[in-house]
């Protein structure tokens, strides 16, 4: 399978797989920082960045098969690999698999969401990519703002306004309704749910990293996650939303390095009742956030139009 990545430091390899309407762009803030001990591979998956996509659907499991032929191809199985929310739920599929992967950090992987949760993830995602793809032409202008930059990442990030304008530019620039984006949103949502592992199973280590403050999969659902991988390890991002590499980019680093060394202290072997309990306030908290994101988005969209028919 050929894949487009880039390559860089020295080390022992290690395999970065970004999220739905991203790149290999998404890792832009840790990547050198990574580079520095490892030897890093950060893939655009089929379908993504420059990458064409699959002959036939686009699935978990499809994408599963591709990056394990393209780690075959490239002398590269066993790697330790690090996802990011559907990134993630992928190195949660290949470790399930056995002998495809070493250490695994997966960071606020879908996928476990159940009732309501899922329609709210699956209509809220839509409607922003369909939103930031309207915006396309005055992106710059808006992610140059902090203002404007925190309304359209509400949903993503729990202080928005510190992302740097360039990565924010650039992660809107992808997260467009593509029809491989759009097949994927939908089998990610309705398709074939995610298996887990038996106790025992996955022999390397396995962290899942969750943000306290993540709007798009919530933190209650990491209780299932754990029910399904129970040799995993739950870190939990105390600052940050669903992007830790975005929101916490120095902890981020530092978790992936100390997995993949094997140095990892996880924080507890239980998960805090108040996260497994998703209370009227955070359902609140979360539906506010959205809301506010997509009626922020069609204000400025109708600026814009606004101003460009004078």
């Amino acid at each position: 399978m050929t894949m487009n990545y880039v390559r860089r430091g020295n080390g022992r390899p290690l395999l970065l797989i970004h999220g739905i309407g991203s790149s290999h762009r998404s890792w832009d803030l840790i990547i050198d920082k990574l580079a520095a001990h490892r030897d890093v591979i950060a893939v655009d998956l089929p379908g993504f960045g420059a990458t064409p996509p699959l002959e036939g659907e686009t699935s978990i499991s499809t994408l599963a098969d591709a990056v394990t032929d393209f780690l075959d191809d490239q002398d590269l199985r066993g790697i330790d690999a690090v996802g990011s929310s559907m990134g993630a739920r992928l190195v949660l599929e290949l470790a399930r698999r056995g002998g495809v992967l070493g250490a695994v950090v997966s960071l606020d992987p879908g996928g476990f969401w159940t009732g309501w949760e899922v329609p709210f993830f699956y209509h809220s995602v839509q409607l922003s990519a369909q939103l930031v793809d309207a915006l396309q032409p005055v992106l710059p202008a808006l992610t140059g703002n902090p203002i404007s930059r925190s309304l359209l990442f509400v949903q993503f990030s729990a202080h928005p306004w510190t992302i740097p304008a360039p990565i924010a530019l650039q992660e809107l620039r992808t997260f467009t309704p593509t029809p491989v984006f759009s097949e994927l949103l939908d089998n990610l949502a309705h398709g074939e749910p995610q298996q887990g592992a038996r106790a025992g199973s996955i022999q390397q280590p396995l962290v899942i990293g969750w943000g306290r403050h993540d709007r798009v999969c919530l933190p209650s659902q990491s209780e299932r996650a754990l029910n399904l991988f129970p040799d995993a390890d739950l870190h939990w991002f105390e600052h940050s939303g669903h992007f830790p590499q975005l929101d916490a980019p120095e902890e981020t680093t530092q978790l992936i390095l100390d997995v993949t060394n094997g140095t990892y202290q996880h924080q507890s072997d239980e998960v805090p009742e108040e996260t497994l309990v998703l209370r009227t306030e955070q359902l609140g908290s979360t539906l506010i956030g959205a809301g506010t994101a997509v009626l922020v988005a069609v204000s400025l969209f109708v600026i814009v139009r606004a101003f460009s028919w004078r």
